[in-house]
């Protein structure tokens, strides 16, 4: 597993899509497929079953399946993180003890969708996953689709619990992040890929990333170059991958990533409804987003 005390889960984390065959089953051998080419590529974390992995229309069983395939295929060379947010917390914490079980390195936990829980309910929510394994675990704040953020009283709050040790940010506050990073130990993530530079500047460790399918390398230079301090260049390459971090999610994130994996052969397969893949001209515009970052259209 690939890690460190400063960045437990890794600096470029993907969080990764869930390989389908073409009936819409699920692809296991792909995925492991799929892991080990990603980390090939300088992603030295994953995030399997996450909302980018399809979570909402995989099954328990199928989340199992790929998560081991994954750690059967890339567990010894990067870190591996579960996802096993839903919108109930005992469902959540029965995910949590599975990924264990399996192996999982970690855990990302999203702020419980749709239900809008108050803040109490967040804390107490967090805790219950958070003491139903020995697992460090990464909260996930992204109130555009949650409908709730994880405000900043919150956040110190759950600081205290010592397995809740990450955050991926993808609340867009720098002001919020700045503020829990000046006032805990908390390790930040970006949950933005267009805003991973911004987050680096006050404080993050790295990102998780849909970019790392067809930008890895380039991603993992520019995370480097801001910790070694050479952030002129951090910034040249953040602007060079521009088309690509905002390009991928001119519509779902996951359409235009399997899309993008399809173009250079490597296994993704169809997305499951209710979201549909992209059309002809969403892949001409990806390529179009690829071209301009200097990335590689066809071929891996």
């Amino acid at each position: 597993m690939s890690s460190s005390s400063d960045a437990p889960f890794g600096r470029v984390v993907t969080a990764m899509v869930t390989p389908f065959t073409a009936d819409g089953s699920l692809d296991a051998d792909g995925a492991a497929r799929l892991a080990e080419a990603l980390v090939e590529q300088g992603n030295d974390g994953l995030v399997v079953n996450g909302t980018t992995g399809e979570s909402l229309t995989t099954s328990d069983a199928e989340k199992d399946t790929v998560l081991r395939a994954v750690l059967e295929a890339v567990g010894e060379r990067a870190s591996v993180v579960a996802g096993i947010g839903t919108s109930d917390t005992v469902h959540t914490v029965e995910l949590a003890r599975a990924a264990e079980k399996a192996g999982a390195h970690g855990l990302l936990a999203v702020t419980p969708y749709y239900s809008k829980p108050p803040q109490a309910g967040l804390v107490a929510h967090f805790t219950s996953v958070a003491d139903a394994t020995g697992l460090p675990v990464m909260l996930y704040d992204i109130p555009g689709r949650t409908g709730t953020p994880i405000t900043t009283p919150t956040m110190l709050r759950l600081a205290e619990h010592e397995r809740i040790v990450a955050v991926k940010d993808a609340k867009d506050d720098l002001v919020a992040a700045s503020q829990v990073l000046a006032a805990t130990d908390l390790v930040y993530y970006s949950g933005t890929d267009a805003l991973t530079l911004p987050l680096l500047a006050v404080g993050a460790v790295g990102v998780v990333t849909v970019a790392g399918h067809v930008c890895g390398p380039g991603i993992a230079a520019m995370v480097a170059a801001h910790a070694e301090g050479r952030v002129a260049e951090a910034r040249r390459i953040h602007h060079e991958l521009l088309p690509v971090l905002t390009g991928l999610f001119r519509t779902q994130g996951v359409i235009l990533a399997k899309a993008a994996l399809a173009l250079r052969g490597l296994p993704a397969g169809p997305v499951r409804p209710p979201l549909v893949d992209a059309t002809a001209e969403e892949v001409e515009q990806l390529r179009r987003d690829l071209a301009a970052a200097g990335l590689p259209v066809d071929g891996s």
